[in-house]
């Protein structure tokens, strides 16, 4: 059985001219677990895999795999698998021909071929040209390439896009049987809800920083989730808590409850013979937890150092508790990064937040446009009706964009 390497970037930056696409990125990738590298797009993620596998350079740092660079390893592919985009296969080819030419340049056996197309599910395709194959059948053919050295270390990007649902859940399976048996799987995607349902750690990045790095039951700080719990009978619940010395909240939705497990509440309730109509934990999603450390709203230790604010359109309040209402600017009024948004004028009156706060549509100005005719002044020379009716946009923090067309000169003159 392949044994699985320790991945380690330490202080990893790569600089494109003026662009930092990855900023001195230090983290410690395990063997026998899969490890999720989960970014915004452009936050760097492709470049590091890059750096890691040897195909970019980096302009300071190094990225190891067992303690030796990709290019110093002795059989890279039957040390390192990796898939790093599903359209690297030549269209006339045939998908048994494509990995015959890699067994082939790696002195593996044919038969390996067979095998990783069956193990991927493309044994029935084996002879069609990859031309014709849908975008799961390329992450297929793209994981049977990655599997052909039985490698010990697997590196892929975005390896479920494509996938059907029960594509997903056979990728899922299979990642996982991979780990088990002590195998390194670094996975980089965008959906969340996947991810949390297959890795054991998390990396995360933005703007090519570290703002993250664990498990993920380490994301959230155990006092953020709650106890949700109500009743027909109210008061009979309410009495009961009293009597226990467990202190609660009254909200819209029942009592919320800290620092005690669900179980534990449903326990007591059916000691005392109350019925229940809710008794549930709530807490932060992993997408809400991963949008606030991106945005640079929550910061966690692992990251070493705090990354720079990013302006949002607004921050969602605690569900559960009563806060100050948070002031979100509009376009017009967008406060710089920096400015402190929140703060309220004296005697400003205190609104409870809601009890399911839902993302701010308050729009952020992300290019202020110029007039027309200020264009024109700067730069007569490129001063074009095209360039006149050039549209600004602005983004809400739902990522909805609104576009904004300026006025043509006709209009503005009348």
């Amino acid at each position: 059985m392949p044994d699985g390497q320790v991945l380690e970037l330490a202080g990893l930056t790569k600089r494109f001219g003026a662009v930092s696409a990855v900023d001195d990125l230090t983290a410690r990738i395990e063997p026998g677990q899969v490890t999720g590298f989960l970014g915004p797009n452009g936050a760097g993620k492709t470049t590091s895999l890059r750096m890691l596998l040897g195909l970019v350079r980096p302009t300071s740092g190094t990225a190891t795999i067992g303690g030796r660079a990709f290019a110093d390893l002795d059989s890279p592919l039957q040390t390192v698998g990796a898939a790093l985009e599903a359209s690297s296969f030549h269209p006339g080819r045939s998908a048994a021909n494509h990995l015959k030419v890699y067994a082939r340049a790696a002195s593996l056996p044919a038969t390996r071929v067979d095998e990783v197309l069956g193990l991927v599910g493309l044994a029935d395709v084996a002879g069609r040209r990859v031309g014709g194959f849908s975008l799961g059948m390329r992450q297929r053919l793209g994981l049977a390439t990655a599997l052909l050295g039985d490698p010990g270390v697997l590196v892929l990007d975005e390896p479920s896009n494509g996938l059907d649902p029960e594509g997903i859940r056979w990728m899922r399976s299979l990642l996982r049987h991979l780990a088990e048996e002590g195998r390194t799987v670094l996975i980089s995607s965008h959906l969340l809800a996947e991810v949390q349902q297959t890795v054991d750690a998390l990396l995360i990045i933005s703007r090519g920083r570290l703002v993250f790095q664990g498990g993920v039951e380490d994301l959230a700080d155990p006092d953020e989730y709650a106890t949700v719990v109500d009743s027909p009978d109210r008061a009979a619940l309410s009495r009961l808590l009293d009597d226990r010395g467990i202190a609660y909240q009254l909200l819209r939705n029942g009592f919320t409850i800290r620092h005690h497990e669900p179980v534990e509440i449903g326990a007591l309730a059916a000691g005392a013979g109350i019925a229940l109509s809710n008794l549930q934990s709530k807490g932060a999603s992993l997408e809400d937890i991963f949008l606030e450390l991106v945005r640079g709203v929550r910061v966690h230790a692992s990251a070493g150092a705090v990354p720079d604010a990013v302006p949002a359109a607004g921050t969602a309040a605690d569900a559960e508790t009563p806060a100050a209402a948070v002031t979100v600017p509009d376009a017009a009024t967008a406060a710089p990064v920096g400015t402190d948004t929140t703060a309220a004028g004296p005697g400003a009156p205190e609104t409870p937040a809601s009890e399911d706060p839902r993302p701010s549509t308050a729009l952020v100005a992300v290019v202020a446009p110029a007039e027309p005719s200020a264009r024109r002044a700067a730069a007569p020379e490129a001063a074009s009706p095209a360039d006149a009716a050039r549209p600004s946009y602005a983004v809400a923090s739902t990522g909805v964009i609104d576009i904004v067309p300026s006025p043509a000169p006709e209009e503005v003159s009348r």
